[in-house]
C-alpha cells in the first residue's frame, strides 16, 4: 500500500465497504460521541468520516488529535445505518473504522478557523493566506478559476488563436497607469518596467507575421486597489488578430465569453446575442459605459416638458444655457413617498441638493414638482416614459458631462432598492463608438480618451479635418453585469496616423521616437490591419464565482495598501543591493 494513502478522501463509495484503506489529510474537526471520536478527514478533493471506538488500537492517538493536524489513517470502511448517512458528502454513506493513526504534522493554535468560515478581518485572512485557502469557499473558487482558464485555453486553441508569450521586463511608456520599475545593475541610472500590458508587443507579433494570437498575460500597474482591481498585478486573455475588422473580431470573441459563461453559469441566463451599444446611447440611458443590463430602468431626456414650465429651478437653467438637460429615471413600483423621501435622502448623502420627484396614483402625479408644472405636463411625462398608478420617476437637471456619472447611480440605487434587477442571469453587451480624444480639464489640453493606438473612425482625414472631441474611434468594451471584462480596439496601422493622433495629444515627434520608436519603426515597414482586445481573468471568475472582490478568487493577493502580509513584500533592501544597482534613497521625513 502507498505510503499515505489508497484513496482521497471524496473517492470511498458504498461498493468500497469491506475494503481496507489509507487516507491522508487535515483534521477538518472532531467530535466526541460518547466514548466514539467521530473525525472529518479533509483533503483537496473532499472530505471522510472517520472513527476510533475504545477498543481501537489507534483510540488514544485519535484522542489527541487537534483541528488542522495532518494525519494518516489505515482502517476498514463501513456503511453508516440508514439515519446517519450524510446525503451532503459524495462520501456519506460510508465511514472508516480506524486500526491505525499516525500523525504526520501537528498544527499549532489557529489564527482563523477553517471550519465554520467565520468572517475575519481581511489582515488575518492575508496574513495567513495558506489557512485561508484551506476554507470550502475560497478553495472552490481558486479551482473553478483553474477550470475557467484551462476552458479559455481550449476554445481559444479551437477558435485557431496560437499562445505565445511576450516579455515582463520591458520599456516604460505612458499608457495610462504608473509604471511599477526595475533598476537595471548592468545599465546603471537605467531602469526597466513591468508591463501594465502587452499591447505593443502583441501589435509587434500581428506585424511580425503571425495572424491570431492569445495569451493569459500578466500585467503590472503601480495604482490604488478597488473591489474590481487588485494592486499590482492581474491577468488578462490577451488576443489580436490580423486583417480583421470590428466585426471580426466580436463574431470570434463572441463566442468564446458566451460559452465559457454557459459553461460556469450554474443555470444563470447568457446573453445569446451581445447587444451594441454606442458609447453616447449609453450614457444617455444608463448614465454609465459599464451598464447592468439587468437592471430594467432606461433614463430618457425629458428636457422639453420643463421648458418655460413653472418648475423655475429647472427652467431657468434650461433658458440660460443651451447645454442643459433634464433626464428622468423612471421607477417602476417605487410610487410612494416613503420610498422618494429615501431616494432624497440618499442623493443629499452623495453631496447632491437632492433629487425631485413624482409618484403616481388615483390617475394623477403627485410631489411639489407636479404641482409646478401642471397636469398636462405631468401627463406628458408620465405617457413618454409609459409610467402607471404605483410608479415613480426622478430627475438630474444639469449639463450631463457633470452629472451622468450620479444619475448613473441613482438608477443603480432604485433598480437595486426596488429588487427590479434580476440576479439570475448574465447580461453581456458591447460598447462601441469611444470618442478618440477626451478633454484633460486638469491640464487643459486635449488627451487620448482610451488606447492612443486605436484607428480613428474617418482615419487621417478624420483627424485633419473634425473637432478632435467629435472623432471617435474604433474603440470597444465588453461588459456584464455592470463590470467592465474588456477594452479593446482596432489598431491604428499606418505611422502617418500615428505622428498625427499623437500630436493631437500632444506629443510632438521626438517623444514619439522616444517613448514608441519599436511601434513606430514597425508601422514604417509594413503593418497589417488589426485588432484586438483582453477581457480580464480576474474579473471572468469574480463574476462566475458571484463574488464581489477579486481577493477572493485571487490565491495570493496584496491589501489594499498594496502590500503582501504574507511574502512581507514591499520590503527593505540591503545597502549592498543598492550599490549595486546604484541607487541612494531619498525618503520622505516624517
Amino acid at each position: 500500500m502507498h505510503a499515505y494513502r489508497s484513496h482521497t478522501c471524496n473517492d470511498l463509495r458504498a461498493s468500497d465497504v469491506g475494503s481496507t484503506v489509507r487516507l491522508s489529510g487535515w483534521v477538518h474537526r472532531v467530535r466526541d460521541h460518547g466514548g466514539l471520536l467521530f473525525i472529518d478527514l479533509r483533503d483537496h478533493y473532499g472530505m471522510t468520516q472517520v472513527v476510533a471506538d475504545p477498543d481501537s488500537p489507534a483510540f488514544k492517538s485519535a484522542e489527541l488529535v487537534r483541528a488542522e493536524w495532518v494525519i494518516r489513517v489505515d482502517g476498514e470502511v463501513k456503511a453508516r445505518t440508514d439515519d446517519t448517512i450524510n446525503t451532503n458528502l459524495p462520501t456519506g454513506a460510508v465511514e472508516i473504522f480506524i486500526s491505525q493513526i499516525e500523525v504526520l504534522s501537528s498544527a499549532k493554535e489557529l489564527p482563523l478557523p477553517v471550519f465554520g468560515e467565520l468572517d475575519y478581518p481581511e489582515e488575518t485572512r492575508l496574513k495567513y493566506r495558506f489557512i485561508d485557502l484551506r476554507r470550502d469557499t475560497i478553495h472552490r473558487n481558486i479551482m473553478k478559476r483553474s477550470q475557467i482558464i484551462s476552458s479559455v485555453r481550449r476554445r481559444m486553441t479551437e477558435a485557431g488563436f496560437f499562445e505565445f508569450q511576450t516579455p515582463i521586463l520591458t520599456a516604460s511608456s505612458p499608457e495610462g497607469a504608473r509604471d511599477f520599475l526595475v533598476p537595471s545593475r548592468i545599465h546603471p541610472g537605467k531602469f526597466y518596467a513591468l508591463p501594465q500590458a502587452p499591447q505593443q508587443f502583441k501589435q509587434l507579433i500581428m506585424m511580425s507575421g503571425f495572424d491570431r494570437y492569445f495569451q493569459i498575460a500578466p500585467c503590472f500597474r503601480d495604482e490604488d486597489a478597488r473591489a474590481d482591481r487588485s494592486p499590482g498585478e492581474f491577468y488578462q486573455l490577451d488576443i489580436e488578430m490580423s486583417f480583421v475588422t470590428q466585426e471580426d473580431v466580436f463574431s470570434s470573441v463572441e463566442p468564446v465569453l458566451r460559452d465559457l459563461f454557459v459553461e460556469f453559469a450554474d443555470g444563470k441566463r447568457v446573453t445569446e446575442t451581445f447587444p451594441r451599444i454606442p458609447y453616447a446611447e449609453s450614457m444617455a440611458k444608463y448614465g454609465s459605459d459599464k451598464p447592468d443590463l439587468r437592471n430594467p430602468i432606461v433614463m430618457e431626456d425629458v428636457t422639453g416638458h420643463f421648458a418655460g414650465s413653472g418648475f423655475k429651478i429647472f427652467a431657468g437653467q434650461i433658458e440660460a444655457d443651451e447645454k442643459i438637460r433634464v433626464w428622468a429615471i423612471p421607477a417602476k413600483t417605487g410610487g410612494s413617498r416613503a420610498f422618494c423621501d429615501r431616494m432624497n435622502g440618499w442623493a443629499q448623502k452623495q453631496g447632491q441638493p437632492g433629487l425631485g420627484y413624482i409618484f403616481f396614483r388615483d390617475g394623477e402625479g403627485a410631489g411639489p414638482i407636479a404641482k409646478n408644472i401642471g397636469e398636462e405636463r405631468t401627463a406628458a411625462i408620465r405617457e413618454q416614459l409609459g409610467l402607471e398608478d404605483g410608479d415613480a420617476v426622478f430627475f438630474v437637471c444639469g449639463n450631463p458631462a457633470t452629472f451622468a456619472s450620479f444619475a448613473g447611480a441613482a438608477r443603480a440605487r432604485a433598480g437595486e432598492e426596488l429588487e427590479l434587477v434580476d440576479e439570475d442571469q448574465f447580461a453581456f453587451c458591447w460598447i462601441v463608438d469611444y470618442p478618440m480624444f477626451d478633454w484633460n480639464e486638469e491640464e487643459k489640453r486635449v488627451d487620448f480618451s482610451h488606447n492612443p493606438f486605436s484607428m480613428p473612425q474617418g482615419g487621417l482625414e478624420a483627424l485633419e479635418g473634425k473637432d478632435p472631441l467629435d472623432v471617435l474611434a474604433y474603440q470597444y468594451d465588453i461588459v456584464c453585469n455592470g463590470v467592465e471584462l474588456s477594452s479593446g480596439a482596432i489598431r491604428n496601422h499606418k505611422p502617418e496616423i500615428m505622428e498625427r493622433a499623437f500630436a493631437i495629444a500632444g506629443y510632438d515627434r521626438q517623444i514619439l521616437e522616444d517613448k514608441f520608436g519599436g511601434m513606430l519603426r514597425a508601422l514604417q515597414y509594413g503593418a497589417p490591419p488589426h485588432g484586438g482586445i483582453a477581457p480580464g481573468i480576474d474579473r471572468i471568475v469574480m463574476l462566475l464565482c458571484g463574488e464581489e472582490n477579486l481577493r477572493e478568487v485571487t490565491m495570493f493577493p496584496m491589501n489594499q495598501q498594496a502590500e503582501d502580509l504574507l511574502m512581507g513584500a514591499p520590503s527593505d533592501v540591503s545597502a549592498a543591493q543598492l550599490r549595486e544597482l546604484h541607487i541612494r534613497l531619498n525618503l520622505p521625513k516624517g
